[in-house]
């Protein structure tokens, strides 16, 4: 997948699907060839490692902790709802690198 071989990774995958018979929830292979075959255009990783961008999800679903839970986990700290919800706006927007446009305009946080 690295080196946009997408089809051979295709054919490795067809030698290892389970039986039609099987439960897609019993078939991690099905799942994984049925994902690929459906994002045919998704999919280009040399490109992105040639810019240094990330291919795997990690990054992404590992940012609450520094996003959110870094805020707001701080020891002795409790939170309302809807300040806690104000204050995560807040950190997204920071993160995103949206603070100072944020700021210059007359934007309300949302709730």
């Amino acid at each position: 997948m690295k080196e946009n071989q997408r089809a051979v990774v295709m054919k490795e995958l067809e030698k290892h699907l389970e039986a039609l018979v099987t439960l897609r929830s019993d078939a991690p292979v099905r799942r994984c060839y049925d994902y690929i075959n459906n994002r045919p255009d998704q999919f280009n990783y040399e490109d992105a490692l040639e810019k240094e961008l990330p291919i795997g999800s990690g990054m992404i679903e590992s940012s609450h902790r520094h996003v959110i839970q870094q805020r707001l986990k701080i020891p002795e700290a409790w939170w309302k709802m809807e300040n806690a919800q104000k204050m995560l706006n807040l950190r997204v927007l920071r993160a995103h690198g949206d603070w100072e446009a944020y700021w210059k305009s007359d934007s309300e946080i949302a709730a």
